[in-house]
């Protein structure tokens, strides 16, 4: 029977009160999500989450226009990677950051909108070469920026999330592709410690065939948990980006195994053991794969 070292439903219980309080809806309700809330960039985690749409953009919730910039009215012409943007303050720290919009169609004067107004239209201004836009929200309290699928209702989906590849490293940590292992081609391995990178893609419906991140990932051994990684926000600390992963680390020590992302660090003894990885998505579909290995 699995024991759960850190249950995945005390970490949701953290944020279900602020789900229902907002209540927020998606800014749009056409086009794909390109790229989603921790998504591996090469090597750097995406924030929020870019969509590829034409049209109107709409505001999340009700809130006020803080600020928008127009990069085509600023002296500066240092080309800035979120081009023409808009940020609004939700109340309780929340801000949502609409950004790589249309430098024509930003808000005339800063003022209080409803939820569903239009705001905006997407774009390619920034570093974009699609049109569309990409959408983020941040907890100036927390310091934090959140996941929006724990705060706005899960797009429908029943796909699975895949399992691409697995690898364990035992070696030096300064190199990443020292001792790498594939524990499907490699049923006996010494003993010792490793580092467990998991490469997953997941997809969803009317959103095509794009990859892109799972909500949330576990690591298994012998029935018992050993690591965790999962996507619901990514904090802020002394200006350096952290992800959880058991614990806060920086984001480096997850996501430097570009495109997979490290989910712990596991002693493995001698004997036989069971090595399960679980994906899941952010309306809990499920994958696992599952690795038996003679230790020596």
């Amino acid at each position: 029977m699995r024991q759960r070292v850190f249950p995945v439903l005390v970490c949701i219980a953290l944020f279900v009160p602020a789900a229902g309080v907002y209540g927020m809806d998606w800014p749009t309700k056409e086009g794909r999500m390109s790229r989603n809330f921790g998504w591996n960039d090469r090597g750097k985690p995406v924030f929020g989450v870019c969509f590829e749409v034409e049209g109107p953009i709409r505001a999340a919730d009700a809130g006020e226009i803080l600020f928008y910039n127009d990069p085509d009215s600023t002296a500066s012409r240092i080309p800035s990677p979120l081009g023409a943007w808009i940020a609004m303050d939700h109340g309780d720290g929340l801000v949502s950051l609409y950004s790589r919009l249309d430098p024509g169609h930003l808000p005339e004067t800063l003022s209080l909108v409803e939820k569903d107004t239009d705001i905006a239209a997407s774009g390619k201004s920034g570093l974009s070469g699609n049109e569309g836009f990409y959408f983020s929200i941040f907890d100036r309290r927390e310091r934090r920026w959140v996941n929006p699928a724990i705060i706005i209702t899960p797009l429908p989906d029943t796909r699975l999330p895949n399992i691409l590849s697995v690898t364990l490293r035992n070696g030096d940590t300064a190199d990443r592709r020292s001792g790498a292992i594939n524990p499907a081609q490699t049923r006996n391995i010494s003993q010792g410690r490793y580092t467990v990178s998991v490469e997953v893609a997941d997809t969803r419906e009317n959103n095509g065939d794009l990859p892109l991140a799972p909500f949330r990932i576990i690591c298994y051994l012998n029935g018992v948990e050993q690591g965790y990684l999962n996507f619901e926000t990514f904090s802020v600390r002394d200006g350096i980006a952290m992800a959880y992963r058991n614990s806060l680390v920086p984001v480096r020590q997850v996501y430097a195994p570009y495109p997979g992302f490290e989910i712990g660090d596991i002693a493995f003894t001698r004997g036989q053991v069971t090595l399960e990885i679980i994906a899941l998505d952010s309306v809990q579909n499920s994958r696992n794969v599952i690795y038996r290995l003679q230790v020596d």
